[in-house]
């Protein structure tokens, strides 16, 4: 059974929580407590500009002990946004998820349209269950194997 990340948007849903360029940093972390997500990302006309996370917003705060009214998105956005398909699978996801080092992962489909938002903590989860399910077929075929 190989898991894909486009059966995990099919049970979480495809919200993306989005921002501008041009917003503070106050607002990002406003929309992060009222979403309750760790990553927004960066809209300009429609379009996929970049990726704000906790960890760039938490970055910026202390790089510049500045008030967060006066910081804005466009300054401290991630710009090189690693993007997954909905056709990849979730073991090549975790890998690339790990390699990166980046907890939040775009999907886009073919077309480059942003299509939902999945995050180590679903790719987790997603492999908890599959592995759940192997294991369960695994116990029932040694339970039914006659033994001579």
């Amino acid at each position: 059974m190989n898991v894909k990340l486009l059966d995990i948007l099919s049970q979480k849903g495809s919200t993306v929580y989005s921002i501008h360029p041009e917003a503070t940093l106050a607002e990002v972390a406003q929309a992060m407590v009222d979403h309750k997500c760790g990553s927004l990302v960066v809209l300009h006309e429609g379009n996929m500009v970049g990726i704000i996370t906790e960890r760039d917003f938490l970055n910026s705060y202390v790089s510049t002990k500045k008030d967060l009214t006066t910081l804005i998105v466009s300054d401290f956005m991630t710009t090189e946004v690693v993007t997954g398909s909905p056709e990849d699978c979730v073991n090549d996801t975790m890998g690339l998820l790990t390699s990166k080092r980046i907890r939040h992962l775009p999907i886009v489909d073919k077309d480059e349209n942003l299509v939902g938002m999945i995050s180590i903590g679903d790719v987790v989860k997603a492999q908890h269950d599959q592995l759940s399910v192997e294991n369960h077929f695994m116990k029932s075929y040694i339970q039914e194997v006659p033994t001579n």
